[in-house]
Order: structure tokens, then C-alpha cells, then sequence
């Protein structure tokens, strides 16, 4: 895997960039954010892709459409999880960013979220979603890594052994990514 430094991250080449991480890792507000920044569309995957009023999955193959279809695009950040949906994004991706923060940390962010839109849709939500929380999606937070990073790490290197991955590992360096945007070089 191509890491880089995110001090180093290739931001101004990259017009088409992947956020990924655990959930409640901050990756919906960090990608709005960066996109605002770089004057890309922001496509978040949940919203967009994933779900249908009342918490609906989405049919796979259209799934798999839509999302191939957002890929093509020329400019984009798209931020959300999905594993076995990386062989579609990988290959059109110049830029992953990978939020990697400590499990405590995600649960709690999404505790507080809950509580702050219990009951509504937060922003970046599909329409008919209103915010939930229940013992299986914290399980999936406790178990992320163990679970979820080998698969990435693979997809990753079967499909774009090349594409720089920035590792965010504290919310102070995303801050700090984004801040470096906002000054003239």
C-alpha cells in the first residue's frame, strides 16, 4: 500500500478522492468540508447509494449501478465504507483518505450523534432515515478493524496497489489537512 504522510497528501492533483473509515469516524463532515475546499461534488454513499426511506437496503446491483455510474464521473470525493464495493471506486481514485481513529472514539460520536438527531434525519442522511442505534451497528463499530481493515488493505492492493493512502489517525491531522487548503503555498 502506497501510504503517504498527510502533510505529503497529493491534494491539489486529486480530482477524485475516497474517504473511508469506521462509522462515526467523521468521515461525512470532513469530506463536505474538503470538497467545499477543492471545489469538488461531495457523494456521500449512504445517502446517495445505500439506503431507502425507513432504513430500506437498496437492491446490490443497483447498488453496484449508481455507484459505478458516481465513478465515472471526472471530479468527486465520496466518502463511506462498503468494502466490496471498492473494485468499483478503486480504479477511478487518485486519493484515499482513510480515517483510522480508536473504536472508543467512534462509538462515542456516535452516541452523541443519536442523541442530537434522534428521531430526525441528519444532514447527509437518506430522506426517510431518521437516526437509530442499535447493539448489531455498535458491534460493527467494536469490531471494524479486526473486521473490516483486512478487507480493505486487500481491495486496495488487487485493485490500486498505487493510489496514495493518507492515514488519519487523530482528528487534530484532518484539521490540519484541511487547514493546509486554506493557506497559500
Amino acid at each position: 500500500m502506497n501510504l503517504v504522510d498527510w502533510r505529503d497528501a497529493p491534494l491539489s492533483d486529486a480530482k477524485r478522492v475516497l474517504v473511508i473509515g469506521c462509522s462515526g469516524a467523521g468521515k461525512s463532515t470532513f469530506s463536505a468540508a474538503l470538497a467545499q475546499a477543492l471545489g469538488l461534488p461531495h457523494i456521500p454513499m449512504d445517502r446517495d447509494f445505500f439506503w431507502l426511506p425507513g432504513w430500506k437496503l437498496r437492491d446490490r446491483a443497483a447498488i453496484r449501478r449508481m455507484m459505478a455510474e458516481a465513478a465515472a464521473g471526472e471530479r468527486w470525493i465520496m466518502d463511506g465504507n462498503s468494502a466490496g464495493t471498492l473494485d468499483i471506486r478503486l480504479p477511478r481514485t487518485d486519493l484515499v483518505v482513510w480515517f483510522r481513529l480508536s473504536r472508543w472514539l467512534c462509538l462515542s460520536r456516535v452516541v452523541r450523534r443519536w442523541w442530537r438527531h434522534a428521531g430526525t434525519v441528519r444532514p447527509g442522511m437518506a430522506a426517510g432515515c431518521p437516526e437509530k442505534i442499535d447493539l448489531e451497528f455498535l458491534r460493527y463499530i467494536w469490531n471494524f478493524e479486526k473486521n473490516e481493515t483486512p478487507e480493505i488493505t486487500g481491495q486496495i492492493e488487487m485493485h490500486r496497489p498505487d493510489v496514495p493512502v493518507v492515514v488519519l489517525r487523530h482528528y487534530a491531522d484532518a484539521d490540519a489537512l484541511l487547514a493546509r487548503l486554506k493557506t497559500p503555498v
